[in-house]
């Protein structure tokens, strides 16, 4: 497997180098809302442990982000008024990874709504501060 690149993006974001909509921080984790995302609310949750994707995190540090996605995902709930969430972890090309630092999508969904297409368009910045707030809002409630 290759090695962890401490110059992928989240790792950037994680350093304050990239911007990012960021709606949950604890030590171990961090949440930030994607900016192509496919469908309202679709977050982000990473460790800020250095890991490739699931074949090389501690079960330690992915218990965290585990704990974080179940976090949001309830907060995604309330904050969009969903019907379901679909929580996926994508590990090595074959599977669809793109980013090569661990991360867990949390998607609101709706009946009867359809997924976007993976990386199809870029949210407004409105929209997702919007949605920041949102999320943010009922993570405090």
């Amino acid at each position: 497997m290759t090695a962890y690149d401490p110059n992928n993006i989240f790792a950037k974001i994680l350093r304050g180098e990239f911007p990012c909509f960021k709606v949950y921080e604890d030590d171990h984790v961090f949440a930030f809302l994607d900016i192509m995302p496919r469908s309202p609310g679709h977050t982000l949750v990473i460790p800020k442990a250095p890991a490739r994707n699931i074949l090389d995190i501690s079960a330690e540090d992915f218990a965290h982000v585990a704990r974080g996605a179940h976090k949001i995902a309830h907060a995604a709930m309330r904050a969009f008024a969903a019907d379901g969430i679909v929580v996926q972890q994508f590990s090595e090309p074959a599977a669809g990874q793109v980013v090569y630092h661990l991360h867990m999508h949390v998607m609101p969904r709706h009946d009867g709504v359809a997924l976007l297409p993976p990386a199809s368009r870029k949210e407004e910045t409105s929209v997702l501060e919007e949605h920041a707030a949102k999320l943010k809002a009922a993570l405090a409630g």
